[in-house]
């Protein structure tokens, strides 16, 4: 399976739904849905509200990448991995630096689930690099790769145990490309909008139309749409923004 998502450009487009509570979150669901192609639910909005947000999201259609970045003893990864296909989400993600083994289990545990309850196997990431975070931050942590370095290691041992994909800064699809294939799922943060560059805590960001092109699978928007003056028509000018980049990376 490439990818769960069609050849429309705004199926390509994640929207971040970093809302503190349910009410928040729901009015972006009502006002979004049918604009983007998947509503991410991270951390800070899954801790608040628990499988609810997951319901309701379902409950419109829409799809749901939950990102909650597994990352503990492989056994206890493959339970919420398990966890996480009872929720029926479409895509969920680990940490690679939780190893090989960890990955490969995850792996096992979502086929086997999936295939008991007869449903689709979700799409199965892999954490590479935050796109938070640059070769000064990596030192202070104490790796000796450079960034490009540590997240194409990480993307090939995600391959290699068997991972749909990653969970990759767009600076880093084309080095992710050449060493792990086509086929190999690109879930792309840190997106900006061409003509309205935000600054805030990413620092390895590009457009959505150079992610495209670059050869992402996704892209994951959330500050650009939820800040704009204008939220669905930020929605519109990232998706013509990945439709230019797919005509742009067929026509190469």
């Amino acid at each position: 399976m490439k990818s769960i998502s069609s050849s429309n450009p705004k199926d390509k487009l994640i929207f971040a739904l970093d809302a503190a509570g349910y009410e928040e979150a729901l009015s972006w669901i009502n006002l979004l849905s049918g604009h983007v192609g998947m509503f991410k639910v991270g951390k800070e909005l899954f801790t608040s509200v628990g499988p609810k947000i997951i319901e309701t999201i379902k409950q419109r259609e829409s799809k749901v990448f939950l990102d909650l970045k597994f990352h503990d003893i492989p056994n206890t990864v493959a339970r919420a991995a398990e966890a996480a296909v009872a929720l029926n989400v479409d895509m969920f993600n680990v940490h690679a630096a939780g190893g090989s083994r960890m990955m490969r289990e995850t792996v096992d545990a979502v086929a086997a689930c999936a295939g008991k309850r007869g449903i689709k196997m979700p799409v199965v990431l892999a954490v590479t690099v935050l796109t938070s975070l640059n070769n000064s931050d990596l030192q202070e942590i104490g790796f000796e790769k450079t960034t490009d370095e540590l997240v194409t290691h990480l993307a090939k041992l995600a391959h290699l145990a068997g991972m749909t994909g990653v969970v990759a800064s767009p600076r880093d699809i084309a080095a992710i490309r050449s060493a792990c294939g086509k086929d190999f799922v690109i879930v792309t943060p840190g997106i900006r909008s061409a003509d309205e560059p935000v600054k805030d805590d990413q620092r390895r960001t590009l457009s959505a139309f150079e992610a495209i092109q670059s050869g992402a699978d996704y892209i994951v928007v959330g500050r650009p749409i939820r800040n704009a003056p204008g939220p669905l028509t930020a929605c519109s000018r990232i998706v013509d923004e990945i439709a230019c980049g797919l005509a742009s990376r067929e026509g190469t």
